[in-house]
């Protein structure tokens, strides 16, 4: 059995009916590899009158990888970085010692119905890089690469795969991989890393025979390849990478090894000492629940 555990994960209201389903951190595994956080939104039809805008909020001690499959936003943040991210593109953004962004829909589906639906991860900074320079990167969709064979198609979005290794850099070993399998369709994934997961977003799966539901995150034992069966069209993400040197301390949007950063980051925050999103007036305060001192 490949399978280790099965996370159903939980919805959560980030406000204005904006639903998401939270894989990660889970009670039985912090993180997979260095993600330490997993989100699914949608797909959802987005009604004209509808705000999921995600107003100016701070981040330190991890990257924001954020993956779409339907719609559009617009990211700024306090470095000045204005970016359309849109299907296909992954965008990584690295808050280190603190950085503070905003997620808006774009003028043009303002006041329109549309489709969203998309994933936004967490990757936890290795300790030594916890305190780096804050830095946005884009990579367009047409940058990814892409292996198919046998009625399976994989865009390799970070780390290397089937031969191919996406330009995204990270710190340490990360694998984040969107694979598509036609009905019946099957895919062989050896050479795994330590830790790995595959999320099934649509369609009937089967790992290693064992049936996994849409919406459920497989936590595997990677110290044999894991085989992929389509029990009907299906597409799934895999996970992973080297596991992290140490637990992490997380507090709303702040993570840390340590306990006592993230206190000071949310006293930053409550001052306004992050800096600004240009053009930006709005922010989102420090929850009532404070971190311990």
């Amino acid at each position: 059995m490949t399978i280790s555990h099965l996370l159903n994960g939980h919805e959560k209201d980030l406000g204005g009916g904006f639903i998401v389903r939270r894989y990660l951190p889970a009670a039985v595994r912090q993180a997979v590899g260095p993600f330490i956080f997993f989100d699914h939104f949608g797909p959802i039809d987005v009604a004209p009158d509808a705000n999921h805008d995600v107003r100016p909020h701070p981040h330190i001690g991890l990257a924001t990888v954020t993956y779409l499959f339907e719609g559009a936003m617009d990211h700024r943040d306090s470095l000045g970085t204005f970016q359309r991210i849109e299907p296909g593109a992954i965008n990584w953004m690295t808050a280190g010692r603190g950085i503070v962004h905003s997620e808006r829909t774009p003028k043009d589906l303002a006041g329109r119905p549309h489709r969203a639906h998309g994933l936004q991860l967490w990757a936890a900074l290795p300790r030594a890089h916890e305190e780096d320079a804050p830095h946005f990167a884009h990579t367009p969709a047409a940058a990814i690469p892409v292996y198919a064979a046998d009625g399976a198609t994989v865009r390799v979005l970070i780390g290397s795969a089937f031969g191919l290794t996406s330009p995204v850099a990270t710190y340490d070993q990360t694998l984040y991989l969107d694979v598509t399998l036609t009905a019946g369709g099957r895919i062989d994934l050896a050479d795994l890393p330590a830790e790995a997961a595959i999320y099934a977003i649509g369609g009937k799966l089967a790992i290693d025979g064992a049936e996994v539901p849409p919406h459920t995150m497989a936590l595997l034992d990677t110290a044999a390849p894991a085989r992929v069966t389509a029990l009907e069209a299906t597409q799934f993400v895999v996970i992973g990478g080297a596991a992290l040197d140490g637990h992490r301390f997380i507090s709303w949007n702040f993570v840390s090894s340590s306990k006592e950063r993230i206190v000071q980051a949310s006293e930053d925050w409550e001052a306004q000492r992050f800096g600004q999103v240009p053009g930006e007036t709005e922010w989102i305060p420090l929850p009532a629940k404070r971190p311990p001192a």
